[in-house]
């Protein structure tokens, strides 16, 4: 078998797995010219894909189309008041919901760069090794027992009640471009912050990675953050 015909049935492979079609469901017919049967398997595998992009929907396809356009421009935010705006209203499942309210909570008074910050923070925990693996994970982690846990506004005995919807839906926004992997460059890694109305003990062990607004953010020392993709 020749390289072209090689890369051809590497190609067919491909458009079985895409299309569900077995190996068995592949099988040609028995002629000695191996450039024939790819040719037939490759017509019905081709005619197998149409058949599902037709099944998927041109609504559906414009909705996938529309979410890689929104990732590619989360790739750089810009951390202004404007540029939010122009986004698109965010929506999204638990994780999001989590990221989202704990932004309201915790960085509803800060400037759009201040909530960026809060944000990397939490995310920079996710891929530690150090936290627990989820947002949600990451964002209750200690609640029940009160003002023992990471984020105050979870455990400091005060029903979260969302009275800024507006807000809100801002903040909705900054945790859509963050889970959908916008870098984070503001905070150097940072895994902890608090306001400058604070000193609390651990401050003063911790490497402070930057000040933004009223909040100064530190790394953890010795908690390995990974690298985010």
């Amino acid at each position: 078998m020749g390289i072209v015909t090689v890369r051809a049935a590497g190609l067919a492979a491909a458009l079985a797995l895409s299309a569900g079609v077995s190996h068995a469901e592949m099988t040609g017919s028995h002629s000695n010219d191996p450039t024939a049967m790819l040719g037939e398997n490759l017509t019905r595998l081709l005619g197998a894909e149409r058949s599902a992009l037709k099944s998927v929907g041109e609504r559906r396809l414009k909705r996938l189309a529309n979410r890689k356009t929104s990732k590619e421009a989360a790739a750089t935010p810009r951390y202004d008041a404007a540029w939010l705006a122009a986004q698109p209203r965010a929506r999204g499942g638990a994780q999001w919901e989590c990221l989202t309210e704990a932004l309201y909570f915790e960085a509803r008074g800060e400037t759009v760069k201040g909530q960026f910050a809060v944000a990397e923070v939490i995310l920079n925990r996710v891929a530690s090794p150090a936290y627990p693996d989820s947002v949600c994970g990451v964002v209750h982690q200690g609640t029940g027992k009160r003002y023992q846990c990471q984020f105050t506004y979870t455990c400091d005995g005060h029903a979260e009640v969302v009275r800024e919807p507006a807000v809100y839906d801002r903040l909705g926004k900054i945790a859509r471009v963050m889970l959908d992997g916008a870098p984070r460059p503001l905070t150097k890694g940072a895994t902890h912050y608090h306001t400058s109305a604070v000193n609390p003990r651990w401050a003063s062990r911790f490497p402070r990675t930057a000040t933004i607004g009223v909040h100064h953010f530190y790394r953890q020392p010795g908690a390995q953050v990974v690298a985010q993709n």
